[in-house]
């Protein structure tokens, strides 16, 4: 499981710093352009972005067990990954922009919200981490 720059360092390239990453999983991370745009309420987006947001599971893992889709994860952050397989996308979360929330690949996973503070399902995740045997 990686989590913020961990998370960066996977994929092939990240945004922050024109930094070439480990190209262990094929994509982007990218930072989120929310200038001008507005949400639902009026207000305007902010970066970073943080808050309690829904996580809809674009697929069946097993770090989804006993979580029920669109759970409520806490997020922390600037950046998101854009897998160049979107088979790569276990969760999704819109902020201004549709986003990856959660990756697979190789014999790892990620839900990307985690980060400071996590509701049960967020625990849930990191218990399922624990026990899955890929």
């Amino acid at each position: 499981m990686a989590c913020a720059f961990g998370e960066q360092m996977l994929f092939d390239w990240s945004a922050e710093g024109d930094t070439p990453g480990l190209g262990l999983l094929p994509g982007k991370v990218l930072r989120f352009d929310l200038e001008g745009q507005v949400q639902d309420d009026g207000s305007r987006f902010k970066v970073p972005q943080m808050g309690w947001n829904r996580v809809r599971q674009a697929q069946p893992h097993p770090l989804w067990d006993g979580v029920a889709d669109n759970a409520f994860f806490y997020f922390v952050h600037s950046y998101y990954v854009v897998p160049d397989n979107a088979a790569h996308t276990s969760g999704e979360r819109c902020t201004g922009v549709p986003f990856t929330s959660g990756w697979r690949g190789i014999t790892s996973s990620r839900p990307n919200s985690i980060r400071k503070r996590a509701p049960e399902a967020g625990l849930r995740v990191y218990r399922n981490f624990v026990h899955w045997n890929p």
